[in-house]
């Protein structure tokens, strides 16, 4: 692991760092418990995350992306798209002015229960966030944006073999 830099406390840049790995530990439990709610595959409800994701952001996804997004081959995705669309759970488009361009969208089937299913997780995180302020928040936004970007580059720059 790397170092700290000097007048940095390691001692706390160990708990946060922890507390970032806890956090992606129950992000990740949630979702393997959201798929076993649906009755689908993890990798399915990976999907579906993705896609709502990439849907609050105002950005549907493609398919491509999609792959790229969960680290499926382009087969293995079109297999999971095809798995999604039979269930009723997505939808593929042609809304770009280039038809060749698929859009993913969750079906209108999924986003109650998806709802249903998370709504109260959303409501348990807006209360904890509502007790720091906005100043605070916007901090931590920035730091997580910033860690965001160094793992980013990093796995843009790794070499598997070094």
């Amino acid at each position: 692991m790397g170092e700290a830099e000097p007048g940095h406390d390691s001692a706390q840049h160990h708990r946060l760092m922890e507390g970032l790995r806890a956090y992606g530990a129950n992000y990740t439990e949630f979702t393997r418990r959201f798929a076993a709610w649906l009755g689908v595959h993890s990798t399915d409800a990976a999907a579906l995350m993705e896609i709502f994701y990439a849907e609050d952001r105002g950005a549907p996804l493609s398919p491509a992306r999609l792959s790229e997004r969960i680290s499926l081959s382009s087969g293995a995705t079109t297999a999971l798209l095809n798995r999604l669309e039979r269930a009723g759970h997505i939808v593929r488009t042609r809304e770009h002015v280039d038809r060749r361009v698929v859009t993913l969208t969750s079906s209108p089937r999924i986003q109650e229960p998806a709802r249903k299913f998370f709504g109260p997780l959303s409501d348990r995180m807006a209360a904890a966030m509502s007790d720091y302020p906005p100043e605070l928040l916007q901090q931590f936004e920035s730091f997580l944006h910033h860690l965001c970007g160094a793992m980013e580059t990093q796995l843009e720059q790794q070499d598997p073999d070094a």
